[in-house]
């Protein structure tokens, strides 16, 4: 997966001041962890799918050290209260279908919530976005359906996974409201988050995201201080994520920016 950070500026710390739209500009909530594809599948040239054993030994070790993996509706709303200690955001890109039938079981053994980004205008296809790599079938509707009923957020990662920066104005109204609004449909909830495809944003696209009414967005890297919530920075986790690299990552969370512990 190829990241942009053209945009990103890496900040620590918490801010004040008006940022896009007029938002409140804050530093990064706590340290979120970047998912996509769970399964045993070997061929993976983008570093983008975790074995299921792989990630039960990652939540094995957050809860050891009294972490809690959350959805990034319940960490915000832990950050508003300043009780977002002891939090980890857990996001999965993409809307692999083996989130429901792998990831999820192992969440639940571990009392982890989780934010599930969909591509919504891909319901029950496949990753066709990528040019090569294995194809990977993806949540359908009632998957989506589904995972609301439990309890589990879904959230927007456009309709297509298109390089939003990259899109005339009606496309990219189109990629960022119309996925809104058909995952409000399917869930019958309010669609709180969306997530960059490819981790692409620039000023226009956080403006229409903005626009759209969601209250937060996921990057990859910091962007701009004046973006605020609408450009939360994660940590990509891999395969590779032993204890030993995942205790690194948490330690370079806050000199990186990407982590905002509550005092």
């Amino acid at each position: 997966m190829v990241v942009d950070a053209s945009e990103a500026h890496r900040t620590a710390g918490q801010e004040t001041g008006p940022g896009i739209g007029g938002r409140s500009r804050r530093g990064p909530a706590a340290w979120v962890a970047m998912y996509h594809s769970v399964s045993d599948s070997w061929d993976d040239p983008f570093n983008i799918t975790v074995s299921a054993a792989r990630l039960a030994r990652q939540l094995a070790w957050l809860c050891g050290r009294g972490l809690r993996g959350v959805s990034m509706r319940e960490l915000l709303a832990a950050r508003a209260q300043g009780q977002e200690r002891g939090l980890v955001g857990l996001t999965f890109d993409d809307g692999y279908a083996d989130f429901v039938t792998t990831a999820l079981p192992l969440l639940r053994h571990w009392h982890c919530g989780a934010t599930v980004f969909v591509v919504a205008g891909r319901l029950g296809g496949e990753n066709d976005w990528e040019v090569s790599g294995p194809r990977k079938r993806l949540l359908d509707a009632d998957d989506i359906r589904r995972l609301a009923a439990l309890g589990v957020e879904v959230a927007s990662h456009g309709l297509t996974h298109s390089d939003l920066t990259c899109l005339p104005d009606d496309v990219l109204h189109a990629e960022v409201h119309g996925s809104r609004t058909l995952l409000a449909e399917l869930t019958g909830q309010d669609i709180h988050g969306f997530c960059y495809p490819y981790g692409r944003f620039d000023a226009r696209v956080g403006a229409v995201v903005h626009g759209a009414g969601y209250r937060y967005a996921c990057a990859v890297a910091s962007g701009p201080k004046s973006a605020g919530d609408l450009a939360l920075p994660r940590i990509h986790i891999g395969q590779a994520d032993t204890g030993m690299r995942l205790e690194v990552k948490r330690r370079l969370a806050r000199p990186w920016g990407r982590a905002v512990e509550a005092s």
